[in-house]
């Protein structure tokens, strides 16, 4: 299967839905290539980008499960590659 690469970016508004977002990444941590988090204590929101290297449905599987969680924000780059 022909896998893609892209990045999601997260924006988390409501903190008690870190827990559910672990889960769900560790469901699909096997394409995850990186991730980075930053808490940005100033406007209370906690941001994180994912690299990921997947077939297209799998990332929108993913950023559509993020996405659908209350306070959070989840948008996807995909590459030509």
């Amino acid at each position: 299967m022909q896998t893609r690469v892209a990045v999601i970016s997260i924006i988390i508004e409501d903190g008690s839905t870190v827990e559910s977002i672990n889960a769900i990444l560790h469901e699909f941590g096997e394409y995850i290539i990186g991730r980075m988090g930053v808490p940005y204590r100033t406007k209370k929101v906690n941001i994180i980008s994912i690299a990921i290297d997947a077939p297209q449905d799998k990332i929108n599987t993913l950023a559509g499960k993020i996405g659908r969680l209350s306070g959070v924000t989840a948008k996807t780059v995909y590459s030509a590659v």
